[in-house]
């Protein structure tokens, strides 16, 4: 995990985080997604009362680097809470097993608690493009 400024992801992670829109869960989540070319792209998560209409952090933060033709990564951080580490929803974490090469994932609260995974450890045996049957 070396050459990643995790401080300067933490802190893009909590400015993204400021802004999200949670009214219903009160759970505001930041994500900051460093690319092989040193931008960073961020999300927070907006909730919708019809909850499947919600985006999370990490897919707004993914939408956004892949909508500027990024494919290529390097870290994340997701930012939540607390008390206690948060950790990405199942959904987000396929999306982010297939960003391509394993790619260090920080989960931080702002509590002080911190975690961090391969991203391979998100999600074990995930399916996706490198693993399918063919």
């Amino acid at each position: 995990m070396s050459g990643i400024d995790w401080d300067a992801l933490l802190a893009a992670a909590k400015a993204a985080q400021a802004n999200a829109y949670a009214p219903y869960s009160k759970y505001n989540v930041g994500c900051a997604l460093l690319a092989a070319d040193g931008r960073v792209f961020v999300s927070a998560n907006c909730e919708n009362a019809s909850y499947p209409l919600g985006l999370c952090a990490e897919r707004g933060a993914v939408s956004a680097a892949i909508t500027a033709g990024v494919r290529a990564f390097r870290a994340c951080v997701i930012v939540t809470p607390g008390p206690g580490i948060g950790s990405p929803c199942g959904g987000c974490r396929q999306v982010l097993c297939e960003l391509g090469p394993t790619f260090p994932v920080r989960c931080v609260s702002l509590t002080g608690e911190r975690a961090d995974y391969d991203r391979d450890a998100l999600l074990p045996g995930a399916f996706g493009p490198g693993n399918l049957a063919t």
